[in-house]
């Protein structure tokens, strides 16, 4: 992720020969030869820009620092998703501004890189940038080197080019530069390392943000702030252009939807917290007073959470309404116009994720932020793919070793019979998770990349006890839920030692080959695995496929039998398997299944949480089916407050 490509014309090297005949020629020749050379120099030069503006960014020998993604125009249904613009950087050809230059347009690699005190936030330096009097910026450190390269793509394919980027080391200033995006330096040089949500170096990059917001309002230019860990789905500035009289438009943690169309929440139903991932400042006075108070007390306290900070300040004052048609109030000190934006389409992680609110009230999502997971930044990541609207790198989607999938089967009366309760709840999961055990076995045996099924709950997971949904809310019962609501996505993708935990097992995404990005060799290299009973006809371990191409292989085969019938089709991108319901038995070396449940026991997390016992919560246990009467409860003690041995 780190690489930066050069890229650099020569033509200098394709007109040596040239050269030499021109130089050995008669003068009688000479504006014959001048003639030709210039010509040459010319076409070459079109033809390299041609070559740099019409590169598909979907080339698998492109690095993702090179090109950032560019999807194909087709769209996955029930995912909204910006249109696709070429996002490949071409060298300029002539000196610009580095603020000023089309965002992806590398400079050449033959220049130096302009001296820091170049890259200092400045009046200019925003103005430049600017459109419409409006900024749009977020920041981070280098660990979000591919969340911001999102943001800005989903961005610039919506065809806003108005945005900076604040880089808190120069590791990310350099990289960010080099590719082609405009940047500038906050100067606090943090750690290039992920820093961890609730950490003190979390709360110093909140600190940073107020700083921020208090130096870009005086320049006079409205400022739409975001977190790298949100994406725009759709142009948000005639949205925010819809309520001029506004000082400040704030996003919200609120789940019970207000409104059921696209005007902006109702404040006074709006209990949950003001979320400052996402929201909309104009450079008012009362906005500045604002800016400069919170400020003022995060510099003061620095055991104050930004967001908590930002939330008592503006609700020290929460009304009147301004009038009876905006949706506007007064807060704060009495002068500042506050609106909410609608939390169903300026989404969180719950009204995107889990409720889907957009899509029951059939609006169109402007932005979505990966609020309310359970899986640090690796979950957030993994939201955002499971949403298909994280861009990664062409080799993403062509593994080494190709893919295994399978269709998890779930029977009608487990996902939909009786109420939804944490009994039902757990005999539901419980059945995808022995099917996930054994395609992660599997998976491992056959050195492949796993493609997790759709994860359906009956109940949802919070932090706090509930009745199985936010009442209030609209999530659906079942639902297909994130990943992070069973797993440990952290722990999954973490690499663990070998010699303790055996081989890492790579995993995707349930919505990865529906993804736009996907390769066409991939989508055409495909196997399909029918799972039979051995000794029936026609049921025998072999690496003949029918006519229609599926191979049928005995249920319960074990490992050396799976090792030889699948090395014949170690070419095959994808493997996909009717079940997983008895197909693996486990390894037969017993130091390596050893192994094995040393790492899946870590991969499953808890349910949150019943409100008749403390604590509340209640662990998976990915071998719930070796132990006999198991029973979905919280801990009884102290001492059984961990997870499953």
């Amino acid at each position: 992720m780190g690489r930066i490509i050069k890229q650099a014309n020569n033509p200098k090297s394709e007109t040596m020969g040239w050269r030499n005949a021109f130089d050995n020629a008669k003068p009688v020749f000479v504006t014959i030869y001048a003639t030709v050379i210039i010509g040459i120099i010319f076409s070459s030069l079109y033809v390299i820009s041609a070559i740099y503006s019409g590169k598909s960014a979907a080339d698998s020998t492109t690095s993702w620092l090179s090109h950032v993604g560019s999807p194909p125009v087709e769209q996955a249904p029930n995912v909204s998703q910006p249109a696709i613009v070429q996002a490949v950087p071409t060298p300029s050809l002539e000196p610009r501004s580095m603020s000023t230059r089309p965002i992806w347009e590398a400079p050449l690699h033959t220049n130096k890189m302009p001296p820091l005190k170049k890259f200092r936030l400045s009046k200019e330096l925003v103005q430049e940038r600017v459109k419409d009097n409006v900024i749009i910026v977020t920041f981070g450190n280098y660990a979000f080197m591919d969340f911001i390269l999102t943001w800005v793509k989903h961005l610039t394919d919506l065809g806003l080019s108005n945005l900076l980027i604040g880089a808190m080391d120069t590791k990310l200033l350099e990289a960010l530069y080099w590719k082609g995006v405009p940047v500038f330096d906050m100067g606090s040089h943090m750690s290039t390392i992920d820093v961890g949500w609730g950490s003190p170096t979390f709360h110093k990059m909140g600190r940073e943000k107020v700083i921020l917001i208090d130096s870009i309002l005086p320049y006079g230019y409205e400022l739409l702030m975001c977190d790298t860990d949100m994406v725009w789905l759709k142009d948000p500035l005639p949205y925010l252009a819809r309520y001029p009289e506004a000082d400040v438009l704030t996003s919200s943690d609120q789940v019970v939807p207000t409104v059921t169309d696209d005007r902006l929440d109702i404040w006074q139903q709006v209990g949950a917290a003001y979320n400052i991932g996402i929201f909309h400042w104009r450079p008012t006075d009362a906005a500045k007073r604002l800016a400069k108070e919170w400020k003022d007390m995060l510099l003061a306290d620095e055991k104050i959470w930004d967001q908590n900070g930002f939330n008592d300040l503006v609700r020290k004052q929460l009304g009147p309404p301004v009038d009876g048609e905006s949706g506007l109030v007064y807060a704060f000190d009495g002068n500042l116009k506050l609106g909410v934006l609608p939390a169903s389409i300026f989404c969180s992680g719950h009204t995107y994720f889990v409720q889907a609110m957009y899509q029951q009230l059939r609006l169109e999502p402007y932005a979505v932020h990966t609020t309310f997971q359970y899986a640090g930044t690796e979950g957030k990541r993994h939201r955002l793919r499971e949403g298909m609207v994280f861009y990664d790198p062409p080799e993403y989607y062509d593994a080494p070793g190709g893919f295994l999938s399978f269709k998890p089967s779930i029977p009608k009366t487990l996902l939909l019979d009786g109420e939804h309760n944490v009994k039902s709840h757990f005999s539901l999961i419980n059945y995808q998770i022995k099917q996930i055990r054994m395609a992660l076995a599997i998976a491992s045996l056959l050195n492949r990349t796993l493609v997790m099924p759709p994860l359906w709950c009956r109940l949802d997971r919070l932090w706090f006890p509930h009745p199985g949904v936010l009442e209030g809310s609209i999530t659906r019962q079942p639902f297909i839920c994130p990943l992070d609501h069973v797993f440990e996505v952290n722990v999954m993708l973490k690499e663990l030692p070998e010699e303790i935990f055996g081989p890492q097992i790579n995993i995707r995404e349930y919505s990865f080959f529906d993804n736009p990005l996907m390769p066409k060799k991939v989508k055409e290299s495909w196997l399909e695995v029918q799972l039979c009973q051995g000794g029936i006809q026609d049921c025998v371990a072999s690496n003949t496929t029918s006519p229609s191409g599926v191979l049928r292989f005995p249920k319960r085969s074990n490992e050396e039998t799976f090792k030889t019938i699948f090395s014949s089709f170690k070419d095959v991108k994808v493997i996909q398997f009717s079940s997983m319901q008895d197909s693996f038995p486990g390894f037969t070396d017993k130091a390596r299944e050893e192994k094995f449940k040393n790492r899946v026991k870590r991969y499953v997390g808890i349910w949150c949480c019943v409100a008749e016992h403390t604590p509340g919560h209640i662990y998976y246990d990915m071998y719930w089916d070796e132990k006999p009467g198991w029973k979905p409860i919280p801990p009884q003690t102290p001492e059984d407050d961990h997870p499953p041995p």
